[in-house]
C-alpha cells in the first residue's frame, strides 16, 4: 500500500501533533507536499516543493503534472479530518486510479464535535452544505431527523442554518451546538437558541450540531404567547414521520372564516388528523363543541395531546371512520372534511342528511380526483356553492438573500344548505 505515489493524509488544527511518527516520516519523504495554507503552514520546514491548493482544478492539474516530471514522485496531499467524509478524496478518486492513492484519515469534524457533546452519533443524519444547496438540510428537517450534523461554509453559516429553521415553522424544534475549532488552541463549543444565533459570527472552522427535543418532553410555544387565530404549525404535536401532514396555518384561517363560525354551534372536523383545524375552532369559538373524527389510533393520540397542551376541552376525540363514526355525534350545525379516507361521497351523502337547516359544509381537497367527486355531488344537489384554489408560497432565506417556497395547492369548497 505504501508504494501508491499519492498519499492523502488528514490532519486536524493540532497540526504535526496529532500525526503518528510514520506519517510525519511521510511528509518529511515527500516530494511534493499539497494542502491548504493553513495546512502547509504546519510543516514550514519541509524541504520539497508546496503547492498551495486555493484551486481544485489547478491542484488535481499540479499533481498530475508532479507525477510526470519527477523520475520517483512521492506526493502527499494534507486534507481536513477524512479525506473520503465529504473531502478532497472523492475528487482525486476521479482524477486517479485507485492503485495510486493511499488515504490516511484523520477524525473528521463531526466524530469529534459528537465525541465533545457525549452523544453516541451512529443514527445520526450528516449534511454538508459546504458550497451546496440547503434542500437535504430541509428534508431531514420535515422528517424531524433526532440528530442532524451541518458542515458549514462562510455562506450557509450557523446564523443562515438558523433562520432558515426559524422560517420554515417546522413542528420540531432542536437544540443548535456551535462547534468551532476543534482540537484548537481556541475550541469553543456552546449551544444556543435559534433566534439567538441570527446575528453571530463564529470561526469558519465549525460544524453544527442539531439535537431534537423530546417530543414528550419539549417545552411547546408558551399559551400566553400564541395568537388568538391561526396558531403556528411548529406548536402542534404532529405525526414523526410526516410532520407536514396537517392543514397548514395559512389554510386553517381560511377555513375559519368559510365555515361562518357562530357561538354555540356544534362542529364536525371529518378526518382530523392532529386536530389543527378542531383546536382552532375550540380557541376561537369556546362556547362551541368540536368533535375531532379520526380513524388512526396515532392520529386520536395526537389529537388528545394537542387538546392538552392548548388547553381545550371543547374537543371530543371520536376514534372511528367516516360516516360510520358519526352515528353518535349530535347532529352539527358546520362540518369539516378535511380527509375522507376514499369514502367522500358516501360521507356527504350521510352529512345532508345530519347538517342542521342553514348548515355550511367546508372541503378541503388536495387532488383533483376528490375534487372532481365533490362538484359531481354538489351539482346534483340544491347547495349554494362556492369553490377557491389556493396556491400559497412562503418566504426562505437562502444565505443572505430570500426566495419563496411554495406550499402545496389546496382546493375549498364551501357548501351552504339551503332551508328546507
Amino acid at each position: 500500500m505504501l508504494m501508491a505515489p499519492i498519499h492523502v493524509v488528514g490532519i486536524g488544527l493540532s497540526g504535526q501533533q496529532g500525526l503518528t511518527t510514520s506519517l510525519r516520516t511521510l511528509i518529511e519523504q515527500a516530494t511534493v507536499l499539497v494542502g491548504s495554507e493553513r495546512h502547509l503552514s504546519y510543516f514550514p520546514s519541509h524541504l520539497g516543493e508546496q503547492i498551495a491548493l486555493t484551486n481544485f482544478s489547478q491542484g488535481l492539474q499540479a499533481i498530475q503534472q508532479h507525477l510526470e516530471q519527477v523520475p520517483e514522485p512521492r506526493v502527499v496531499v494534507l486534507t481536513s479530518g477524512d479525506p473520503l467524509f465529504f473531502g478532497f478524496g472523492r475528487l482525486l478518486l476521479q482524477t486517479f486510479t485507485a492503485e495510486q492513492l493511499c488515504f490516511h484519515p484523520y477524525l473528521s469534524s463531526v466524530q469529534i464535535a459528537f465525541n465533545r457533546l457525549k452523544v453516541p452519533w451512529q443514527d445520526a443524519e450528516v449534511i454538508s452544505v459546504h458550497g451546496r444547496s440547503l434542500s437535504s438540510l430541509v428534508a431531514a428537517w420535515q422528517k424531524e431527523a433526532g440528530k442532524i450534523a451541518i458542515l458549514t461554509d462562510q455562506n450557509n453559516t450557523p446564523a443562515a442554518i438558523a433562520k432558515l429553521f426559524l422560517s420554515l415553522n417546522l413542528p420540531v424544534e432542536y437544540e443548535f451546538w456551535v462547534c468551532e475549532n476543534l482540537e484548537g488552541a481556541d475550541e469553543r463549543i456552546q449551544t444556543f437558541e435559534p433566534e439567538n444565533l441570527l446575528n453571530l459570527q463564529f470561526s469558519v472552522l465549525n460544524v453544527v450540531i442539531l439535537l431534537r427535543h423530546d417530543p414528550e418532553k419539549q417545552d411547546k410555544s408558551s399559551l400566553a404567547s400564541l395568537p388568538v387565530v391561526g396558531l403556528p404549525d411548529q406548536a402542534f404535536y404532529s405525526f414523526a414521520d410526516r410532520p407536514g401532514l396537517m392543514t397548514k396555518r395559512e389554510i386553517r384561517i381560511l377555513v375559519l372564516a368559510e365555515l361562518q363560525l357562530q357561538k354555540h354551534q356544534i362542529i364536525w372536523d371529518i378526518g382530523s388528523g392532529t386536530g389543527a383545524v378542531a383546536i382552532e375552532i375550540a380557541r376561537t369559538i369556546p362556547s362551541s363543541q368540536v368533535y375531532a373524527i379520526e380513524k388512526t389510533a396515532l392520529g386520536a393520540k395526537l389529537i388528545h395531546q394537542n387538546r392538552q397542551h392548548f388547553q381545550v376541552d371543547n374537543v371530543h376525540v371520536v376514534l372511528g371512520e367516516a360516516p360510520t363514526a358519526l352515528n353518535n355525534l349530535p347532529n352539527p350545525h358546520r362540518i369539516f372534511i378535511g380527509g375522507s379516507g376514499g369514502h367522500l361521497q358516501e360521507i356527504l351523502n350521510y352529512c345532508q342528511i345530519r347538517l342542521a337547516p342553514k348548515g355550511v359544509i367546508v372541503l378541503s381537497l388536495a387532488t383533483l380526483e376528490n375534487f372532481y367527486i365533490a362538484g359531481n355531488w354538489f351539482n346534483q344537489q340544491d347547495w349554494i356553492v362556492e369553490h377557491l384554489q389556493i396556491q400559497l408560497s412562503r418566504s426562505i432565506p437562502v444565505a443572505s438573500l430570500t426566495r419563496f417556497t411554495p406550499l402545496n395547492p389546496v382546493m375549498l369548497i364551501r357548501a351552504n344548505k339551503k332551508p328546507s
